[in-house]
């Protein structure tokens, strides 16, 4: 059943942008953000497996930037790194990794900054594969295969009532002197928890009401000094979320410092 037109207007090119949401058997998810393979911490990602497993998991959020994209970027690039079918293949290693430690878990995979890459460079370098199901992220990456939803096009996720976003969503206006969450908190004026900033931060307001709004930014999974940014404010980590019934939620947004859980 389509829109209702009551007076005749030219058909519409809008897209729909709905929220993705969590199955409600989703109540203990594991957020890995910024892994950036092939640049993966591989210390922080086994930390973070086996904060998995003890936590007895039945979700996990790889929530954007898994994939480097290196070889696509459009800035300038070092030849001697890995090339993109390398990257795929490492990627490919490493959700195979968590599939064997997590059998049965459902994965969902949100696209960020670096996996926009490619799309891009089909756009400029080969739009003729745009739309053509081989070339997909996907499917390059196997994600049937794997059991892992794809989730794109910037799209708000929702477990319970927490928002949760890779954090290149709000574009580059997020700024805040304090942390990374207060501008989080500044652009949403709702509870979200985002990566991108590579940054484990904590911001809580209460409102007029007296609701409290908190937002959340995680650490990172990859090298914390890449030679193009060496100085630099990142640090390990990743969160655990509990959802209740009634939409609730508890965040444990979790530092790794010299190789332990803090």
């Amino acid at each position: 059943m389509g829109i209702p037109n009551p007076f005749g207007l030219p058909d519409t090119d809008e897209d729909e942008w709905d929220a993705y949401i969590l199955p409600k058997a989703a109540t203990r998810i594991l957020l890995l953000s910024d892994i950036h393979v092939p640049y993966h911490n591989i210390q922080a990602i086994t930390k973070a497996i086996e904060y998995g497993k003890e936590k007895n998991v039945n979700a996990i959020m790889f929530n954007g930037d898994t994939l480097d994209c290196y070889a696509l970027s459009r800035y300038e690039k070092d030849p001697r790194k890995r090339k993109f079918a390398e990257e795929l293949e490492s990627c490919r290693q490493l959700l195979q990794v968590f599939r064997d430690e997590f059998p049965g878990v459902p994965f969902y995979f949100k696209l960020g900054n670096h996996e926009e890459r490619y799309e891009a460079y089909l756009r400029t370098k080969a739009p003729e594969l745009l739309g053509t199901s081989q070339f997909t992220l996907d499917v390059l990456l196997k994600m049937g295969e794997l059991g892992c939803d794809f989730i794109q096009d910037k799209r708000i996720i929702k477990a319970g009532k927490l928002n949760i976003l890779h954090g290149h969503e709000f574009g580059r206006s997020v700024f805040s002197p304090v942390n990374p969450a207060r501008g989080y908190y500044m652009r949403a004026k709702a509870s979200v928890i985002c990566g991108h900033n590579h940054q484990t931060s904590e911001h809580s307001e209460n409102n007029l009401e007296g609701k409290v709004v908190t937002t959340w930014s995680t650490g990172c999974l990859c090298e914390i000094h890449p030679q193009y940014m060496p100085i630099n404010k990142w640090n390990y980590g990743f969160a655990y979320i509990q959802v209740f019934k009634d939409g609730g939620f508890e965040v444990d947004n979790i530092k790794i410092i010299k190789g332990k859980i803090r």
